[in-house]
């Protein structure tokens, strides 16, 4: 037994072919705290964190219809306002899933703000893909009006704003829950932080940070927390069981039991696509080289059956 951190990626709020409406994502998240709870059952601290992907895409889209009547929102409010949304989502689902359980828990969500660098090279080079498709018309206005960067999809055949995504440096508010938790705060609490990896921050001054228009890579930031709080394992759930090489090649094979030094290799070889699996990696290998005893890599379903070293993708320092 010990204390996790458990990094929610989209399909756990999310499934790919729904429309987003709220009673999807409360289904959908209603059977990932089943498997949630069944870790505290067991005897595990358990401190969550999840992405925001759909979440803010919605939001950006609903500032673009209200622009005439309304002022548009930034993107670090709109990311507090999705870890607000989120964050009360799983509260009421994680929540009754521990009484179910009969381990009840406090789920508590707390706004959580990421240093990052305002020197950052992704502030010059801006790659994160955010919001709708735009016809070539739209893109051109929007670049002039609003100074937007767009990038061209030719898969779908439209144009998307991107924004920078620079490297996660540290999480505000970690120094304080890691006191709360020392004072044996694991036993009643289940912490809910840095959602969509955090509201990306700069520091200004001593204690004085300013929002940027910016997406921090979830993951990156849940390597962050679990050694901020001192976590033995770092799972991180995805729509897949495990990690693999050769993903969707004939030659696929599914990665069980690993070690971080044979999975940097496999990332060196670009067997992880750098959109997806390759930042997961990434983050499992930054968690374990600061310390971390063991990643895991799986979907919700497996949660369970990988914690037990029986599925998913496990790496071990080394």
């Amino acid at each position: 037994m010990g204390r996790v951190v458990v990094a929610l990626g989209g399909n756990a709020l999310q499934r790919a072919g729904d429309h987003g409406t709220w009673p999807e994502q409360v289904a959908q998240m209603r059977a990932t705290a089943t498997a949630l709870a069944a870790l505290v059952a067991e005897g595990h601290e358990l401190i969550v964190t999840h992405g925001n992907g759909p979440q803010v895409g919605t939001l950006l889209r609903q500032n673009e219809l209200a622009e005439h009547e309304l002022p548009r929102r930034p993107m670090d409010v709109l990311g507090a306002e999705t870890q607000g949304q989120i964050g009360y989502l799983v509260e009421q689902e994680l929540t009754a899933a521990l009484v179910r359980a009969r381990v009840p828990r406090t789920v508590l969500s707390i706004v959580s703000r990421t240093v990052v660098s305002a020197r950052d090279r992704a502030f010059a080079h801006p790659s994160k893909p955010v919001g709708r498709y735009y016809t070539e018309a739209e893109a051109r206005a929007l670049r002039k009006r609003e100074g937007w960067q767009m990038v061209y999809d030719g898969a779908r055949g439209g144009w998307r704003r991107v924004v920078p995504s620079p490297t996660p440096r540290r999480w505000i508010e970690g120094d304080g829950l890691q006191k709360l938790l020392a004072r044996d705060w694991g036993a009643h609490v289940v912490p809910v932080v840095t959602g969509g990896g955090g509201v990306p921050v700069v520091e200004r001054g001593r204690g004085v940070f300013e929002g940027v228009e910016a997406v921090i890579d979830k993951d990156r930031t849940a390597a962050i927390v679990a050694t901020t709080l001192q976590a033995d394992t770092l799972v991180i759930l995805t729509d897949v069981p495990a990690a693999a090489i050769g993903f969707r090649k004939p030659w696929e094979r599914w990665l069980g039991e690993v070690s971080a030094s044979e999975m940097q290799v496999y990332l060196e070889r670009k067997e992880f696509a750098d959109g997806s699996m390759g930042p997961k990696v990434e983050a499992a290998l930054s968690f374990l080289r600061s310390g971390g005893r063991r990643a895991i890599i799986t979907d919700p379903p497996s949660l369970g059956r990988a914690m037990r070293n029986e599925t998913g993708t496990r790496i071990s320092p080394g």
